[in-house]
């Protein structure tokens, strides 16, 4: 569903009715007779069958992903299919323990809960894996933008020279006890030639890259990896969790022309910028559903189980008529377990909406920080458990003063639950789109051949490309 943006709507043009007209007297051709009807053209299409650009196929995989997540740790096996979308084989989730705002806190409780997610995705794809697929929500990710060069001198831009650019900025990115995850190339100039998507192959003096740099701290990767190895998984590769969110949630149109996805999580809120089919930008907000339900559990004087309850079920985010004369049971903490009050649906609400506003502010605010141009004011697409919320997507069209839609993992097949949960697991989702392919869609490219940053061995590199 989409909500437009509040605002004056344009006034359609008015109906203007059609007088009948009388039909064309027939055209005589020599000697009388009718003559023949126009043939009819058939439309020609504005780029060639033969020239359109061919559908990147998936690859097939399988492939096994992990979303760590504040609320629940999921597990998802898929494979790419023919037809271009993605098949689950298995899938396990957990409750989410020793996790806190995306970081792992406790590693003996990570550990417990990520086995018996993975266990019980893999008895359901009767397939063992041994590495793995997992989102970046910890270490505190930043995100910048880096401006790049290389000297080519006259030469053809081979891919050695694209893999050394890349280590280039991803060694201005590192600051102390920071490492880079991403180095997503934005654009490329070849000498005075600008906005070049691929620069290989053409021949040019200096090489300049605009890229965009996701890193994160490294004691948090660290430990990241340590509770992993317990559970005998290695990682295969690390996605930022907005970049997997809007890899499952968007369609092209909406990565070329710009838009926002926003994932409401249960301990952060994670903001994705696209445009030009580029991820621009990103950031996490340290609040979710979690302190929703913190709120609802201390005003009520209820557990936090029975506040999560009553958020999904009679939670909203606006108050609607006849809320003030909807009577709620609620179960009160103390010595007696059947200790219930009737309270208003309307409590609940107040208690709700103020968290939800400050929530969407903050998004509003970091969209307006962003500075990545006409992008930050495309359409929002709302998705993970928080967007669920009943009254969330009118609100957050007024706060935000843009067009939002609520986004479900797209062209995969078989997710747990039914559809209407579905935005609970795009993160998983755009995990499982990154390993079958999308990572060429965005991109970034294969560092693993870059050469050494020494200047020893730059200059060696140099002078060897012009011997």
């Amino acid at each position: 569903m989409t909500y437009p943006a509040p605002g004056p709507l344009k006034a359609g043009l008015p109906a203007t009715r059609t007088a009948a007209t009388p039909p064309l007297p027939a055209i005589k051709g020599p000697g009388g007779l009718p003559a023949r009807a126009p043939r009819a053209r058939a439309a020609t299409a504005l780029v060639p069958a033969t020239e359109r650009a061919p559908t990147r196929r998936l690859r097939t995989g399988p492939f096994s992903v992990l979303d760590i997540g504040s609320t629940k740790i999921v597990c998802l096996i898929g494979r790419g299919e023919p037809d271009n979308t993605i098949r689950i084989l298995g899938h396990g989730w957990r409750r989410s323990h020793g996790v806190r705002s995306g970081g792992i806190v406790d590693l003996r409780e990570a550990e417990s809960a990520i086995r018996a997610a993975v266990a019980q995705a893999e008895d359901m794809a009767t397939e063992r894996r041994d590495s793995i697929f997992v989102n970046l929500s910890c270490g505190h990710p930043e995100s910048r933008h880096i401006n790049a060069r290389w000297p080519i001198g006259g030469r053809e831009i081979t891919k050695t020279d694209v893999s050394r650019i890349i280590a280039e900025a991803r060694a201005r990115a590192l600051s102390e006890g920071r490492s880079a995850i991403h180095t997503l190339p934005l654009d490329y100039a070849v000498d005075d030639t600008q906005e070049v998507l691929d620069p290989r192959g053409h021949l040019c003096d200096l090489l300049s890259a605009r890229l965009h740099v996701i890193d994160a701290n490294t004691t948090a990767l660290r430990n990241l990896e340590a509770v992993l190895s317990r559970v005998e998984l290695k990682i295969e590769g690390m996605v930022s969790s907005p970049l997997a969110s809007g890899l499952a949630v968007m369609n092209e149109d909406e990565r070329n022309l710009g838009a926002t996805v926003v994932d409401m999580g249960g301990g952060t809120t994670s903001i994705g910028v696209f445009g030009e089919g580029r991820l621009l930008h990103t950031a996490t907000i340290p609040v979710g559903g979690l302190h929703i339900t913190r709120d609802i559990a201390h005003g009520l004087s209820t557990s936090i189980d029975n506040a999560e309850r009553l958020k999904t079920i009679h939670g909203s985010a606006e108050l609607l008529a006849g809320d003030d004369h909807d009577p709620i049971l609620v179960q009160l903490i103390g010595d007696n377990d059947h200790h219930y009050v009737k309270i208003p649906r309307a409590k609940i609400v107040s208690i709700i909406h103020p968290r939800v506003e400050e929530t969407l502010e903050m998004v509003r605010d970091r969209l307006e920080m962003a500075a990545v141009g006409p992008a930050s004011d495309g359409r929002v697409i709302l998705t993970g458990g928080g967007s669920l919320l009943e009254g969330i997507g009118p609100m957050a069209a007024r706060i935000l003063n843009r067009q939002v839609r609520l986004g479900r993992p797209r062209r995969i097949v078989g997710l747990p639950e039914n559809p209407a949960t579905w935005p609970m697991f795009s993160t998983s989702a755009g995990l499982l789109a990154w390993a079958a392919g999308a990572a060429d869609e965005m991109g970034e490219p294969d560092t693993r051949d870059a050469r050494p940053d020494s200047l020893v061995r730059r200059f060696v590199d140099f002078i060897r490309d012009r011997v």
